[in-house]
């Protein structure tokens, strides 16, 4: 039925095993859990180990999201991955999921937003729930980012972890779901976070890998402004659309990048730091599995019920940002 309001019905994450602390990286490369404290929030992040790949966490992820959706995979009919670390170049890292769970009649592809794929996908998946053109969407945000780091850069190397999280849209009840969002990028700031090798630009070979061109390349200070400001107004932006202020929110979800970045857009914003959740400290920066590992954590935790207000909101490289609003 076209114009039918999408809601999540299930989410579920999962990350490895193995966990890397500050104290770890301190014996790597010349840095303190002192200094990655203050600049980050950060106390540890998951590493998988060398035999895991993306799709891997993605798959339990999106098992446990469908299980708890009270749906079988053969419902399915769109399913995209969220990644920048997919399991190879083709096919994409949707295709492998969906064939994985058994979700024979989905549609299936990847976004490649970074930090904001989750809602990237959110967004393209609401809008065809909307439209009538399918019923069930899942999107999952995995990443395997510590195979991507240079662990001689203390600026990047104590940033980023390793996990998957997973959403199921459906139609929704009532005055529930999506009620506003929006996705935005300027690819002028391409070079404040980016990965220059292993494209058609610069091939894989001998040269770029000695090079180190396949690692991500960051310019902290610039990126921090961009985001905080970014940020903060496009929440503002579905704030709006929803017809809602920051006084109505419940529960804002962040993208969890620095906790200084999730600080200064609450205090832009004016959203009590009661209501603003994080889990940086444990999972440092999982880039598109970051929100909703998040939500997963508070639905779990009954930090979100039933009539709440959420936002979510999220920057990352490219630069892309984005943010939804709904009512749980």
């Amino acid at each position: 039925m076209a114009n039918q309001r999408a809601g999540i019905l299930g989410t579920g994450h999962s990350y490895p095993e193995g966990i890397l602390t500050n104290a770890d990286l301190a014996k790597m490369v010349e840095t303190s859990d002192e200094w990655i404290t203050t600049r980050t929030g950060i106390k540890q992040r998951r590493k998988a180990a060398p035999h895991e790949y993306t799709s891997m966490f993605a798959v339990r992820a999106v098992r446990q999201a469908i299980e708890r959706a009270k749906l079988d995979p053969s419902d399915i009919d769109l399913l995209i991955c969220a990644t920048v670390s997919p399991d190879q170049i083709l096919p994409s890292t949707g295709c492998i999921i969906q064939a994985e769970i058994g979700a024979h009649n989905a549609a299936a592809m990847d976004v490649v937003a970074a930090c904001s794929g989750f809602l990237y996908g959110v967004s393209l998946a609401d809008s065809m729930i909307r439209t009538g053109q399918v019923r069930y969407a899942v999107v999952v945000g995995a990443e395997v980012l510590t195979q991507y780091v240079d662990y001689t850069d203390r600026q990047t190397c104590v940033l980023f972890g390793d996990g998957a999280g997973a959403a199921v849209l459906g139609p929704a009840e009532g005055n529930r779901g999506i009620l506003a969002s929006k996705i935005k990028s300027d690819g002028r700031y391409e070079e404040q976070l980016y990965s220059p090798g292993g494209g058609t630009r610069r091939k894989p070979s001998a040269e770029t890998l000695a090079a180190g061109d396949h690692f991500f390349k960051m310019k902290g200070n610039e990126l921090f402004k961009v985001a905080v400001r970014s940020m903060t107004e496009i929440s503002r932006d579905v704030l709006e659309q929803g017809g809602s202020k920051s006084d109505d929110v419940d529960l804002f979800i962040p993208h969890q990048a620095n906790q200084r970045i999730t600080e200064a857009v609450a205090d832009r914003l004016n959203v009590d730091t009661s209501k603003v959740y994080s889990n940086i400290a444990v999972h440092g920066n999982t880039s598109a599995a970051s929100i909703p590992i998040a939500l997963d954590e508070c639905v779990q935790s009954k930090r979100v019920n039933e009539g709440d207000l959420v936002l979510m909101a999220s920057f990352g490289g490219g630069v892309t940002w984005g943010a939804v609003l709904m009512r749980w």
